[in-house]
């Protein structure tokens, strides 16, 4: 029977990380992944394609923005959706195969096949790749879970119906419907709304809660939902509940429950994008020690292994949050305590980012968890109303946002809305990694005029002393 030192499972940026790491260091290691190809959900149907097709949205809304407020006159865009379908899958063949050659210059053993575990030491596979080993099982000294998420897709909604869709469905392309319902006010469902409406859709969009991106921090979503309300011309409907969906004449018929909808409504296409599900039915953990919880979660201990001595787990099977960023450096702590390396994964902050326009990023301690916590902080907010560069590009509309302990100083967490703000957040997470207090962003000479300026302008604000805005320090 065939044997490996290390099996991973699952080929996402949590898997490929983990068995690219372990491979470095000299282990033999062998990567399974059911998909024909490396990447996982992020590069294949999530992460990647959606910021392709963001950045297509994006550039027609600079458009859209220079005719409307800058003298510059340019004619509605024409949309050529086999060549922007076309491009999207040729960014995901470009990465993947270089993943693949990742694995083949570090002699990862690449097996395509569905993996399950027989026992702690045992896997078996499904399929027919002449990849899988004789005898169709392997055995090993460890295994890495990376399995990853589903799309979440409550029983109600799953109707027999192509014009109802997951997030797959909807980046996929197949067309440009008239009307589409996105069914969840989440990041997803709001980043690939913002996609078919800048591309000719009148999208709406249902949410359960009060207000959409449940969760994030208030004083970021306002200047979205604003924009938002604009895009999707006023049909966002909170508060309300969806009831059911039927496939009627070639059109989804919903039904609404709620204040501010009432009623049956038909659409083209309907979006249900309501969150993730951990991928890790079917793989055989009841063979094992491993400990699920009741949503399907593995429990782990810092070092990223489950109650098997033999196995541990990374990404989204491990709880929230559910990025890929996470698994990735969840993977490589998991290789470094599987070498007996000293590792705990016990990060200050794990940043946060919604890719809509403006773009929301956060990371650590945010304002409504230290008063649910009843935690005593300061908040400093710089408006870019105040940034030379956000006039100059015409989006006055961003926030910066810092949380400090008033005491120490020391920054706990940060928020900012905007332009970019998934690029500057990476500074506001060493700033809580290495436990800075303000005045080391204050004092860190940031270039003039950029819109990371307004990291050290917030600062300025806790201390009364912000060029740009007069809002002096409350004396204590």
């Amino acid at each position: 029977m065939a044997h490996t030192q290390l099996a991973v499972i699952g080929g996402g940026p949590g898997g490929y990380a983990a068995a690219f790491l372990a491979a470095d260091e000299g282990m033999e290691v062998t990567l399974i992944e059911k998909e024909p190809r490396l990447g996982g959900t992020c590069l294949l149907r999530g992460c990647i394609p959606s910021k392709a097709l963001l950045h297509v949205a994006r550039v027609i809304d600079e458009v859209h923005e220079l005719n409307k407020d800058w003298g510059v006159t340019f004619s509605d865009p024409q949309i050529e959706l086999d060549k922007l379908r076309a491009r999207k899958e040729g960014v995901i063949k470009s990465l993947s195969t270089g993943l693949g050659q990742l694995a083949k210059k570090r002699n990862v053993t690449v097996i395509k096949a569905k993996a399950s575990f027989v026992d702690s030491s045992t896997l078996e596979f499904e399929g027919d790749d002449p990849s899988i080993p004789e005898g169709g099982k392997l055995t090993f000294d460890h295994a890495i879970v990376a399995t990853g998420s589903v799309a979440a897709m409550p029983p109600a909604f799953q109707i027999d119906s192509p014009r109802v869709m997951d997030s797959t469905g909807a980046l996929e392309l197949q067309d440009i419907p008239e009307t589409m319902l996105v069914i969840g006010g989440g990041y997803i469902g709001l980043e690939m709304g913002t996609v078919y409406a800048h591309l000719g859709t009148k999208v709406s969009v249902v949410e359960l809660t009060d207000g959409l991106l449940p969760g994030a921090d208030r004083n970021l979503v306002k200047p979205l939902a604003k924009k938002l309300e604009e895009l999707f011309e006023g049909r966002i409907f909170t508060n309300t509940k969806v009831g059911s969906l039927g496939d009627r004449d070639g059109k989804v018929e919903v039904a609404f429950e709620g204040p501010n909808k009432f009623g049956t409504f038909k659409y083209d296409r309907v979006l249900v994008s309501i969150g993730r599900w951990p991928n890790t039915k079917g793989i055989g953990l009841e063979n094992t020690q491993c400990v699920v919880d009741k949503r399907g979660f593995i429990g782990v201990d810092k070092q990223l292994r489950t109650a098997d001595p033999k196995i541990s787990a990374i990404g989204d099977v491990t709880g929230n949050p559910m990025l890929a960023h996470k698994a990735t450096h969840e993977g490589r702590a998991a290789v470094e305590a599987i070498l007996g390396h000293p590792v705990s994964f016990e990060p200050a902050a794990i940043p946060a980012v919604i890719f809509t326009d403006p773009e929301i990023a956060w990371a650590g301690l945010m304002e409504e968890e230290a008063k649910a916590m009843g935690k005593k902080v300061e908040v400093a907010m710089y408006p870019w109303a105040a940034s030379g560069r956000a006039q100059a590009l015409g989006r006055t509309d961003g926030l910066t946002k810092w949380i400090i302990d008033p005491e120490t100083q020391r920054v706990l967490g940060c928020g900012i809305v905007g332009p970019g703000a998934g690029e500057m957040i990476s500074e506001a997470v060493l700033a809580l990694e290495m436990r800075a207090e303000v005045f080391d962003l204050t004092s860190t000479i940031h270039p003039h005029p950029t819109l990371s300026e307004t990291v050290m302008n917030a600062g300025e604000v806790f201390f009364g002393t912000a060029t740009e805005i007069y809002k002096p320090k409350k004396k204590s």
